[in-house]
């Protein structure tokens, strides 16, 4: 007799970039699916990690972070959004900023709770928010600006309604809150129970001298609000898998309550050497105009084909319609165009639940230009 296993998410596979990075692989493809650069990361900050280990740094951290690297993500924060942190209280360091979502809603959700969820949206959202007995409710964003339709938030909120997400700079369209999005958010938590998950992992890499919209700008947001950044998305090492989550003192206590009894620590070496590389400003407010340049170079390899842009503010991605090209729904187009021409992408219908279809792929520009070009060679015969 066989031992059963009730199975806690029935309805997911593999995930959408593992299956396409391996098709990659597999045809020999290039891969602009998955969002991670192809370029060296700074030379110096690998240095700084090994200088630390050198120095003996290779046991446990506190359970909140190196104190050091706190103290210097609190004095960003400062810098950038005027927004005063207790880095004793109110910052927690880890292991990537997928695990401090899904920390935070561990924290917020019980069983039959509402959690407005925009789509598409990032894979790992609605899983974690079914694993914690939540309930999705899910509102499309109006296609093809992806713009928040905040009449229907309105109407979607109910009294089981406990979350709103937020992802700005969005992935995987490329969008970004703006002022109107804010002052609509403040009208429709005002005077509720309701908090925010604010995932703001591409906070630099924003393009056109938009501003980053924050949540740790507005107080009366932030009291209400756990927010999410990632380290690899700003240095370019999304395989170390470090980041950190803010939030006010009372609901930081609650989310190191669970993370005390799951990763429980960070890596330690790492911690060192962010803790100083964090000195050099330059490098994350230099990053939006780096890779700003790597997405108009993109979009204008791509004029000579038949693909059609539609507009990134932000993030490493850009949204390509093929309506022009095929009918075609997006899944069966994205693998053909690794079978046939050698360059993988991400099938936008992936990120929403029930698959919606706007013959649109996710392509992502933050490579070399080398790869950039050979990738827009081959999609010309498309």
């Amino acid at each position: 007799m066989s031992i059963k296993l009730h199975d806690k998410l029935p309805n997911v596979g593999t995930t959408i970039f593992t299956t396409m990075s391996l098709l990659a692989a597999e045809y020999k493809a290039i891969n602009l699916g998955q969002g991670f650069p192809d370029y060296p990361m700074s030379a110096e900050l690998i240095e700084l990690v090994n200088k630390a280990m050198k120095s003996g740094y290779n046991q446990y951290m506190h359970m909140n972070g190196l104190p050091l690297l706190r103290e210097r993500i609190a004095e960003k924060i400062k810098g950038l959004y005027a927004a005063d942190i207790d880095p004793e209280t109110e910052i927690t360091i880890t292991p990537g900023a997928t695990y401090a979502i899904y920390t935070a809603l561990t924290t917020i959700l019980q069983p039959g709770d509402e959690v407005i969820v925009f789509e598409p949206a990032y894979d790992s959202y609605i899983p974690a928010i079914e694993l914690n007995g939540a309930v999705p409710v899910l509102i499309p964003l109006h296609y093809p600006n992806y713009s928040i339709d905040w009449e229907i938030v309105k109407q979607k909120i109910t009294p089981k309604t406990k979350l709103i997400m937020l992802n700005t700079p969005h992935n995987p369209t490329g969008a970004v809150l703006g002022k109107n999005d804010i002052e609509q958010l403040h009208a429709v938590v005002k005077d509720t129970n309701i908090f925010i998950l604010s995932d703001e992992v591409y906070e630099h890499l924003i393009f056109d001298g938009k501003q980053h919209e924050s949540v740790l700008r507005y107080p009366d947001l932030f009291e209400r609000s756990f927010v999410c950044f990632s380290f690899g998305k700003v240095y370019d090492c999304t395989g170390w898998k470090i980041g950190y989550c803010i939030a006010p003192p009372e609901l930081m206590t609650a989310f190191r309550k669970i993370h005390q009894f799951n990763a429980f620590s960070c890596n330690t070496p790492v911690q060192h050497a962010l803790a100083e590389f964090l000195q050099r400003k330059e490098n994350y407010l230099q990053l939006g105009s780096m890779v700003q340049q790597k997405r108009d170079l993109f979009k204008s390899l791509m004029a000579a084909t038949k693909f059609k842009p539609l507009p990134s503010y932000g993030s490493y991605f850009q949204l390509y319609s093929y309506e022009d090209i095929s009918e075609e729904n997006e899944m069966d187009f994205a693998i053909r165009l690794v079978k046939w021409y050698g360059v993988a992408s991400i099938p936008t219908s992936a990120f929403y639940k029930n698959n919606t279809e706007n013959k649109v792929l996710r392509f992502c520009f933050s490579k070399n230009a080398e790869t950039l070009e050979k990738a827009a060679e081959r999609l010309i015969k498309v």
